[in-house]
C-alpha cells in the first residue's frame, strides 16, 4: 500500500512528464559563437548541446534570474 508521499510523488512525476511532452518546440538553428549579451565566447559543447543558443552560461543565468524575479519566483 502506498503512503501519501508516494502518491504525491507519482502525481508530480506524471504532471512533469505531461508538461515536458506538451512544451513548445525550441528553435533549432545556428548557435552563436559569441554571446549576444556580453560578447564572451560560447563553448562548443554548449553550442552543440543547445542548438540555436545565443548567450553564454552567465548571461543565460542572469536572464533567468531576472525573469524569475519579475514573476515573483526569485528567492
Amino acid at each position: 500500500m502506498s503512503d501519501v508521499a508516494d502518491i504525491a510523488s507519482d502525481i508530480e512525476a506524471e504532471r512533469l512528464a505531461n508538461i515536458l511532452a506538451n512544451r513548445p518546440k525550441q528553435f533549432i538553428g545556428i548557435s552563436a559563437v559569441e554571446c549576444e549579451e556580453c560578447g564572451a565566447g560560447i563553448p562548443e559543447d554548449r553550442r552543440l548541446a543547445l542548438p540555436g543558443i545565443q548567450t553564454c552560461v552567465v548571461c543565460a543565468q542572469l536572464n533567468e534570474d531576472k525573469t524569475a524575479f519579475q514573476q515573483g519566483r526569485f528567492r
